[in-house]
């Protein structure tokens, strides 16, 4: 009966819809990393790169499983479309920090930088996978140059649903701020 009851809860921490705890118009919690573009190590904040303009800011569980390749293909080639409206991409992970230098060359194509961050920047954003807290949920932020959250979407199992929700977010936000 114990076992049916925990594998109820698990299946249902799959099942059901997550919700990112940070709110639309909050503010993002800053946070420093080493990120990696091209597979070369480079110094990411997220409060420098805000300045310049939004940010889509995606927790993916971990490089090179099935999901997270795709959801990293997909921001590739959406990439130089936030570009345009004056956004960047960084995708970050708590899952498989040895091999983002070789996931930012692969799977990300060179496209945007990929990171990984801690147990502690996960839980600021409530990007805690649940059925393995020490991987990133699926979570996706869109932040304005003013550090506010414009955008905070989770599906776990959904990972190309994110690329529209951010263009969605940004698109919005450019509107309202053109240039």
């Amino acid at each position: 009966m114990k076992r049916l009851a925990a594998a109820a809860l698990a299946l249902s921490l799959v099942a059901a819809p997550a919700f990112a705890a940070l709110k639309v118009g909050a503010v993002a919690p800053d946070f420093t990393t080493t990120a990696f573009l091209a597979g070369k190590a480079t110094p990411f904040k997220l409060s420098d790169a805000v300045r310049k303009g939004p940010v889509v800011l995606y927790f993916f569980p971990s490089a090179f499983t099935s999901g997270c390749t795709a959801e990293a293909h997909e921001f590739a080639v959406a990439t130089p479309e936030f570009a345009a409206m004056g956004a960047s991409v960084i995708g970050v992970t708590a899952g498989r920090v040895a091999d983002l230098a070789e996931f930012s060359k692969s799977e990300c194509r060179n496209a945007f930088p990929v990171a990984g961050v801690s147990k502690e920047t996960i839980k600021a954003y409530d990007a805690v996978l649940a059925i393995k807290p020490d991987l990133s949920d699926r979570t996706t932020y869109v932040i304005a140059p003013n550090g506010k959250i414009l955008l905070a979407y989770t599906a776990l199992t959904d990972p190309l649903s994110h690329i529209a929700k951010a263009k969605e977010a940004v698109a919005a936000w450019r509107k309202a701020h053109p240039k």
